[in-house]
């Protein structure tokens, strides 16, 4: 069987105030799998999963070069980068509703993507709360703002709110950084379905996390990838660099 590539990073260098954070960086993510990104503080984790979907353009310092390949084309050939983000979603470790109702952070981007049909949107909703496992608990209460809603609940939307544009990759940083163990399990059981229909590609600093969700684990460090391979073999001792094995079992980081 052949397995297709979803995203090709080729040559990625990415830079901040004259620092390089990512150097010559090369990674392929396949179609419906979970990649795991592993590794200690400033391994450039965060900044290479930024870099899916562009996000470092909003910052001006950033400076991005080499090539990411979406389905064989670059997504740096698109001046506009809006398209982009709605087929490349991104969770951030710190939920963050925003100031409007349940529903209406929901549906704010099919709503900007120009739907304007009040029962698609409806069901645009609930389809998402429901794949987000956050439908039961929030029902009756949908017109009530988001910003009351507990912590694992708001981290639950922001992943509802990424999914409202059906998008190909979900990018998770640290999702399960501000969040009860039992509201995590929640979401790595939505994970496990999403994976059916999307790429997710997920950074954690938990390494069980990584064992449990991934199909395929990189560990990174200093801005490059140290090793990747599926998780049999990264946690069953088969590393190519013992700084990986060391970080797994603990020894620094």
């Amino acid at each position: 069987m052949v397995i297709k590539k979803k995203i090709e990073v080729k040559n990625l260098c990415i830079g901040y105030n004259n620092k390089q954070i990512i150097e010559n960086l090369n990674l392929d993510i396949f179609q419906n799998e979970v990649l795991a990104i592993i590794g200690p503080a400033n391994s450039g984790k965060t900044s290479l999963l930024r870099s899916l979907n562009r996000m470092t353009d909003f910052n001006a310092e950033v400076k991005v070069t080499g090539q990411i390949l979406l389905d064989g084309e670059n997504i740096y050939d698109d001046e506009d980068s809006t398209f982009l983000r709605r087929r490349v979603g991104m969770v951030s470790p710190l939920p963050v509703g925003l100031p409007m109702t349940i529903k209406e952070n929901v549906t704010y981007a099919p709503r900007m993507a120009g739907c304007k049909d009040e029962k698609e949107l409806d069901h645009i909703m609930e389809d998402c709360l429901k794949k987000a496992a956050l439908w039961d608990e929030v029902k009756d209460r949908l017109n009530g703002l988001a910003t009351k809603l507990s912590g694992g609940q708001q981290q639950r939307l922001t992943i509802a709110r990424a999914l409202s544009h059906h998008p190909e990759v979900l990018c998770l940083d640290e999702f399960s950084i501000a969040i009860d163990p039992v509201t995590t399990m929640k979401i790595e059981a939505v994970l496990h379905e999403l994976k059916k229909d999307m790429t997710i590609v997920m950074v954690t600093n938990v390494i069980n996390q990584a064992k449990r969700l991934g199909d395929r684990t990189a560990m990174m460090l200093h801005g490059n990838i140290l090793d990747i391979d599926t998780n049999e073999r990264i946690f069953g001792g088969h590393t190519q660099d013992k700084r990986t094995k060391d970080y797994i079992e603990g020894l620094f980081g």
